[in-house]
């Protein structure tokens, strides 16, 4: 098992392009990351696809998901690449620097303490709220609330992790601020406490 540090755990066969990390961060074999940020302690598992997406610390990512994927201009006459990668077809053509500078623009934003199901999709300029839930091969079309879980295609609301007071408790508490040391001191009650007696020790 890998040991993480501060530097990226990268597995064999990953594209990385104009993306930052982390602390205790880990990319699954054959992943593709690009224009994006991955938060301290995030990971995401074999086969991910991210682009032109913010995520937040402890999100969970599992294997092939797809995050921020690129759209084609549905506007224009054609949807084709040869619009804006258009030096692949012609010496003599640029490609279309505003197109890109459009895709990066629509950032995906993944909260922290996350969990994306395997085969999950979510769309361009969607947020995932802290501590949501996004079962497997669910399609995320408009923005999760935090704490939320939600399935299907489109994905909808399935039901809340906690009570919207428990939630709001959580978010206030920001325990994915704490330092590395702290989390380390405090790792058996992650482990043992409810969440009711959690909240009640650590939030004054």
């Amino acid at each position: 098992m890998a040991k993480l540090g501060d530097e990226p755990f990268i597995h064999e066969g990953c594209e990385i392009t104009g993306s930052t990390f982390g602390r205790f961060v880990e990319i699954g074999a054959g992943s593709r990351i690009t224009f994006s940020r991955i938060g301290d302690y995030s990971y995401c598992d074999r086969q991910a696809d991210i682009a032109n997406t913010d995520v937040g610390k402890f999100a969970n990512i599992a294997s092939f998901t797809r995050i921020g994927p690129t759209d084609h201009p549905m506007h224009r006459a054609s949807l084709h690449h040869f619009l804006y990668r258009s030096p692949d077809y012609w010496d003599d053509a640029d490609i279309d620097e505003d197109f890109f500078a459009h895709r990066k623009s629509r950032l995906a934003r993944i909260g922290h303490d996350t969990w994306i199901g395997h085969g999950a999709v979510i769309r361009p300029e969607v947020t995932i709220g802290d501590g949501a839930v996004v079962a497997s091969s669910a399609v995320v079309t408009k923005d999760v609330a935090p704490y939320t879980i939600v399935a299907g295609v489109p994905a909808q609301p399935i039901r809340q992790r906690f009570a919207p007071e428990t939630a709001e408790r959580l978010i206030a508490l920001a325990w994915w601020d704490w330092s590395h040391e702290i989390l380390r001191a405090r790792l058996d009650d992650f482990r043992k406490l409810e969440i009711a007696e959690f909240l009640e020790k650590y939030q004054s």
